[in-house]
């Protein structure tokens, strides 16, 4: 089956509500995706701090990013299903999440 990495980008939607905002990603929006056939594990991560000015910033200044690990005959059914999902309701999405600048979302596929 073929392999991928579902990254995305993230930001909350204001400093104030990053709490919130990383309550509900860890949660409710992690174990909603990986209940979607084909996602097999998601992993967050915050921008270390360690990192400073030494490399470019992330597109929209994201410091959030997750990794969800993907292995299906058809990648984009996967995809497809999470969307489905969320227009739905079945995954649930925040107004904590910030959508100014919009999260960024891309797969990588293992070679």
């Amino acid at each position: 089956m073929p392999q991928a990495v579902y990254v995305v980008l993230t930001s909350p939607a204001s400093p104030e509500r990053e709490d919130e905002y990383n309550a509900w990603y860890d949660d409710v929006h992690l174990p909603e995706v990986t209940a979607v056939p084909g996602v097999t594990s998601a992993r967050r991560y915050r921008m270390s701090e360690a990192q400073g000015r030494r490399f470019a910033e992330l597109p929209g200044n994201h410091r959030y990013v997750a990794l969800y690990h993907l292995d299906a005959d058809d990648l984009a059914g996967v995809l497809d299903e999470i969307a489905a999902r969320v227009a739905d309701g079945r995954i649930v999405m925040s107004d904590a999440l910030g959508a100014d600048p919009a999260p960024v979302a891309v797969v990588f596929e293992a070679f």
